[in-house]
């Protein structure tokens, strides 16, 4: 048994806390005139999202002193309850409908989204599949397809809600694990154009994903319909300049940014801190990811090397997504800033996620 080392990663904690640190001063900036307006108190935003933060550091806490490799114990069970609150949620009457997606359970304003709780059952389970010295993931039918076929179906009850951005960085980060794993590329290529073609379906499937292709080509030809939020959230970033307009000077927030507070928030500190700001918060996403990398790279086992590229894939993936979504690069879809945006489900199991990867930086060869 490999001895744990007295303190986790410092680099990665670091960038972890300045990065949530961060968040709840830009969400209570960019949300505080949206709350003002829905809930008659600026601080509606700031004061649930620092509940959750002190729910998540306290996860982070117990999980970054919980050995990693108990949890390819619990992989199989994990991923069946997953499986079991995507079901239940799809259920009339019990799963709750927020932004026109079915995908939340909960009472009242508070809810978890069983889709969040899937991206970690799913690297979990992978990792701990991959390491077992039975499957070779370099064969197709035999290796490669069996663990497919467990993503795929994740992905369709994702679907259902509709959820496509969940649903991209579950797949995203699950891709990246099994080709860290061991798959050949050449059967990760062919399964690329396979997805390709799934992707143009769904997109052809539902009206909306369609004009959003097209608003994403040319947000002009319906700058008040499907091209509105990229617009506006181009016209924040602009005026942001090399230092910004100063925090909480945002002109946006003032209900022209969609959801400033949540998949837009990094549009308005742009806007707010310039940038400079916008390069800071990028380069402690890039700390965090080289750090667990190299986490990955010198974890003593399989299992715990696979666990941490998951993780790091999720957080790599929806950053991506996120800031090339805002900047105009990608469609719009509805993902969060890990750490920096507003959501209690999701930065709650972050975190959680976090400190497991920060568990494995204690095992460092």
């Amino acid at each position: 048994m490999v001895k744990a080392r007295t303190a986790p990663d410092l680099w990665l904690i670091g960038s972890i806390l300045s990065l949530l640190a961060i968040g709840i001063v830009m969400v209570y900036s960019a949300g505080a005139v949206i709350a003002f307006h829905d809930y008659g108190d600026s601080f509606y935003f700031v004061k649930r999202q620092l509940l959750f933060a002190v729910l998540g550091l306290a996860a982070m806490f117990v999980t970054m002193n919980t050995d990693y490799r108990i949890w390819a114990r619990y992989a199989k069970v994990g991923l069946l309850i997953c499986f079991g609150l995507l079901i239940i949620v799809l259920i009339p009457g019990i799963g709750d409908v927020r932004g026109g997606a079915r995908s939340w359970l909960g009472i009242g304003s508070f809810g978890i989204q069983p889709s969040e709780f899937m991206k970690l059952g799913m690297v979990i389970f992978l990792a701990k599949m991959l390491s077992d010295e039975q499957i070779k993931i370099d064969r197709f039918m035999t290796g490669l397809l069996p663990p497919l076929g467990v993503m795929g179906a994740a992905f369709g009850l994702i679907m259902l809600q509709p959820d496509l951005g969940t649903g991209t960085v579950m797949m995203g980060a699950s891709l990246l694990l099994i080709f860290t794993g061991g798959a050949q590329i050449k059967h990760l290529a062919s399964l690329a154009l396979v997805g390709a073609a799934g992707f143009v379906g769904l997109i052809l499937a539902a009206p909306y994903r369609l004009q959003r292709i097209t608003a994403f080509l040319d947000p002009w030809q319906d700058p008040l319909g499907a091209g509105y939020q990229s617009i506006q959230s181009l016209y924040a970033i602009g005026p942001g300049g090399l230092v910004g307009l100063g925090l909480g000077a945002s002109r946006q927030k003032y209900n022209y940014v969609p959801e400033p507070q949540t998949d837009f928030i990094f549009s308005i500190l742009a806007e707010e801190l310039g940038f400079i700001g916008g390069v800071t918060v990028v380069m402690l996403f890039l700390i965090l990811v080289w750090r667990g990398m190299r986490a990955a790279m010198t974890a003593p086992d399989t299992f715990g090397s696979l666990l941490a590229v998951g993780i790091v894939g999720i957080v790599a993936v929806q950053v991506l997504i996120n800031i090339g979504v805002v900047i105009g690069l990608m469609p719009v879809t509805g993902i969060t800033l890990p750490l920096i945006s507003y959501g209690g489900s999701s930065l709650t199991l972050m975190l959680t996620s976090l400190g497991i990867l920060l568990n494995i930086s204690r095992y460092a060869r």
